[in-house]
């Protein structure tokens, strides 16, 4: 029997796939703790639709003028300060979803909101690059839609496998 050349190229798509999860996985486990609950780039998508979620981008400033996800505020990572998120979200169960490159930084600032008595607070599993590896659009420093994503280091470009990578 003869496989057809687009179902080879499917079931390759979705090995490679399959095995950047499985690199994702690795990666989060090693340098993450799950100390704040994780969610999915899926049901965040889905939730945005229907809910007032905040997503809090704990990136660099520069990574985020690159792109950045929509409605997306920024809190950075290395000058974080709890005072422009406690001025902007007073109700301290509303739903957060913390994002950086991967989930790793993000981790660390929804550790500091939980902490600060956030109790709806998530992490974005694999983050940006994820984000975008599942197809979801991200926009640019003025709002319109981009296939540029700062990929942060080659070393940490390996996880993003769609879009532009930035440096």
């Amino acid at each position: 029997m003869k496989l057809k050349p687009l179902f080879i190229i499917i079931f390759l798509f979705h090995a490679l796939l399959a095995t950047a999860q499985e690199d994702v996985d690795k990666l989060l486990s090693k340098y993450n703790h799950v100390s704040v609950p994780y969610i999915s780039v899926e049901e965040l998508k889905m939730r945005q639709i229907s809910e007032n979620i905040y997503v809090l981008d704990a990136r660099e400033l520069a990574e985020f003028e690159i792109s950045h996800l929509k409605n997306a505020l920024f809190v950075g990572y290395n000058n974080f300060s709890l005072t422009p998120v406690t001025n902007s979200i007073k109700n301290k169960s509303t739903p957060i979803v913390v994002y950086c490159s991967l989930g790793i930084r993000s981790e660390k600032i929804a550790e500091k909101l939980v902490d600060a008595g956030y109790s709806n607070v998530k992490n974005l599993y694999g983050g940006i690059f994820v984000w975008k590896n599942k197809g979801y659009t991200v926009f640019d420093s003025s709002e319109k839609e981009t296939e540029k994503v700062h990929a942060f280091s080659k070393h940490w470009s390996k996880y993003l496998s769609k879009g532009e990578k930035v440096y």
